[in-house]
């Protein structure tokens, strides 16, 4: 991999909280603390967008190539037109608006706030509030793929089918005895990624592509020399749809790390970031990582650098590593 900041635009104010490849492009979307919304065209190094909101963004998501959705402090979730940066709110929770998500199978937006609820509409129909679910609790992530949403909360995640949200389909107890950090959904199947505040990562994939379920635990730092654990928080996981059960981990300490979820392999690292990994993205091809550097407002000692954007080329190199399950470094 090849190791490139984005080098236009104004620099970024306040932390990253997300950001994500669009659909069918290299456009990329970031949302900050910053209040500002941003679509960077990758390709032709253009910032194409930076629309002001109200609020602290504290998520992002594509509905297609023209749209995208926020989820904001004010507890605002708004629909952003890309061309002319205009937005709409389409609904609020009572509290912060922490998750939003966006499904292309149901034509549903989803989020979910720390009013312990999980809103959903369907962008066909005009009504405002399809309906809502009450967790009952924060969700402290959320992933949304397919038919399937992935929900984290405390130490369980919870399994919905986007068709029928009445109950969950599956609630897994986590084996880890710590508070999930992120959950990341397997593309086109059923299964999870979930990264704890302590560093550890747990895997569960379950589908005829594979002989038997996949499920273990594993974590990303060996002992340090005083035979201590790192207990750094993993901020993301990302799955690369294109290479089998390939999958990124970024986490508090700066590392990103790509493992083979099938093998249980260790496959490579990337050279340590200056700040915090806060949030990891992979475009359509499969071909390009995107890595947000940035405080993440978790520790004290973070480095409240300017946040900066990193594009990682995944070359043939890498590419091979993933299909043998070997491991290699750069």
């Amino acid at each position: 991999m090849s190791r490139a900041p984005l080098p236009f635009g104004a620099p970024i104010r306040d932390a990253i909280s997300s950001i994500q490849f669009a659909p069918q492009s290299d456009n990329l979307l970031v949302s900050s603390w910053d209040s500002c919304l941003r679509l960077y065209d990758v390709d032709s190094s253009v910032l194409r967008l930076e629309a002001q909101s109200e609020a602290s963004l504290l998520d992002c998501c594509f509905e297609n190539e023209f749209t995208a959705f926020t989820a904001a402090s004010d507890g605002s979730i708004r629909r952003y037109d890309l061309h002319s940066g205009n937005s709409e709110v389409i609904g609020n929770h009572d509290d912060l608006s922490v998750f939003v998500g966006y499904s292309d199978e149901t034509c549903q937006v989803i989020s979910a706030g720390l009013d312990n609820k999980i809103l959903y509409w369907d962008t066909r129909k005009k009504k405002d509030l399809l309906c809502l679910v009450n967790i009952g609790s924060e969700v402290d992530s959320m992933s949304v793929s397919g038919f399937d949403m992935t929900v984290a909360v405390g130490r369980s995640v919870y399994m919905y089918d986007l068709r029928n949200l009445n109950r969950p389909i599956q609630t897994k107890k986590s084996v880890m005895d710590v508070q999930i950090k992120c959950v990341s959904s397997l593309p086109n199947s059923r299964g999870f990624a979930v990264g704890a505040v302590d560093g550890r990562v747990a895997v569960e994939l379950s589908s005829s592509s594979y002989s038997d379920d996949i499920r273990y635990v594993f974590r990303c730092h060996p002992k340090s020399t005083d035979k201590r654990f790192h207990l750094v928080s993993v901020n993301d996981i990302v799955f690369n749809s294109l290479i089998g059960s390939a999958f990124f981990t970024g986490d508090n300490e700066g590392y990103v790390i790509a493992w083979d979820a099938q093998s249980r392999k260790r496959l490579f690292e990337l050279p340590r970031y200056q700040n915090s990994v806060a949030s990891l993205s992979i475009n359509h091809r499969g071909q390009l990582l995107a890595v947000a550097s940035s405080y993440t407002y978790q520790e004290a000692n973070e480095i409240e650098g300017t946040p900066q954007i990193f594009i990682e080329q995944i070359d043939d190199v890498n590419t091979k590593s993933f299909s043998s399950g070997s491991s290699s470094r750069n």
